[in-house]
């Protein structure tokens, strides 16, 4: 899962995304997230970031004791 933030409201109202849902992220110019279900999503977040969390959450699921996780 990821945390982000919805658009469009005056109080930061973060959520959590499966990020396996994930289909799409575009800048249009806010970023729309589209997932499998065709369900769109508008995010504070840009969309790179958006993009670096799932790969930061797939990195940590497929391979949970990377260097980066362990201690030197």
């Amino acid at each position: 899962m990821i945390e982000l933030n919805r658009l469009g409201t005056s109080v930061s109202s973060p959520f959590f995304l499966n990020a396996e849902l994930v289909k799409t992220v575009e800048s249009v110019p806010d970023t729309v997230i589209t997932l499998v279900s065709g369900e769109k999503l508008l995010v504070r977040e840009s969309a790179n970031e958006v993009v670096e969390r799932i790969k930061q959450y797939r990195r940590s699921v497929l391979h949970p004791l990377s260097s980066k996780d362990t201690p030197s």
